[in-house]
């Protein structure tokens, strides 16, 4: 195959949730760059909305769902979105998820329903979604967005690392189980990039551009390459594992962060 079609992903169709900022957008943005067909959800419906249409002004195919992922209905609503839309689905990207920092002995049962629900239950019906339709097929390719985080214990972290280190064994388990049908599960797992994700860190949601540029300054020196990467460099991991060149990539964490994975 010529190296583009190694990457090609014409006449292909994928889910994206978390579209509607971020890692979820920029994935949305890459994978119809790349000739995909892209369903964006987003709880954020006006910015899923956006992303679409954005793709849609640029001649991509490309419409939005306001799903909220902790809802099984929602997730497979955005799916039969992609079938009744498209007519199939090939990629579904679990990006979808929130931040949390707090140490344990702080943190309240009402924070671990939610990260839960969200970052860990969200994934799994989105999987479970996806293999309905992706089984009959006997083809198919999820990514799952897990952390950094899972290989670093990190002061804070306890929690969101635990439903990100959820993320990676759902994953694993689930390469198992769906290989036999043709469909390919991996992991990305992103080091610190700079997006709205980190407005968990500051009271209200609303980020401090001051302080969170101290913050990324110094996840910068944390890192071996010398700077953060942003939303593309995952994005483009996220095409790499759902393109024909990764046809035989499955069950594995590819860790996008510039060596940052590491003990502190």
């Amino acid at each position: 195959m010529e190296i583009s079609g190694l990457f090609s992903l014409n006449e292909q169709v994928a889910v994206v949730t978390g579209g509607a900022s971020g890692i979820g957008a920029a994935t949305a943005e890459v994978l119809a760059g790349a000739g995909a067909a892209v369903v964006v959800g987003d709880i954020d419906a006006e910015g899923a909305e956006r992303t679409a249409e954005k793709l849609a002004a640029d001649g991509k195919r490309a419409v939005a769902l306001r799903t909220d992922t902790t809802k099984r209905s929602d997730v497979d609503a955005l799916v039969k979105r992609a079938v009744s839309e498209f007519g199939q689905l090939d990629i579904m990207a679990n990006v979808a998820g929130v931040g949390h920092a707090r140490p344990v002995t702080d943190i309240t049962e009402d924070e671990f329903d939610r990260l839960m629900a969200v970052n860990l239950k969200g994934v799994l019906f989105g999987c479970q979604a996806a293999l309905e339709v992706m089984i009959p097929r006997k083809s198919g390719s999820i990514v799952n967005v897990a952390s950094t985080v899972i290989d670093s214990p990190a002061p804070n972290q306890a929690l969101y690392g635990m439903t990100k280190a959820g993320v990676a064994y759902l994953s694993r388990v689930l390469a198992a189980e769906a290989g036999p049908h043709g469909i390919r599960v991996n992991v990305l797992a992103p080091g610190a990039t700079p997006t709205n994700f980190a407005s968990h860190r500051y009271p209200g949601g609303k980020i401090d551009p001051e302080q969170e540029a101290a913050v990324q300054q110094a996840m910068s020196r944390m890192t071996p390459l010398g700077f953060l990467g942003d939303a593309s460099d995952q994005a483009n991991m996220i095409l790499y594992l759902v393109s024909p060149a990764a046809r035989w990539a499955s069950g594995t964490i590819f860790r996008v962060n510039g060596g940052q994975s590491r003990p502190w």
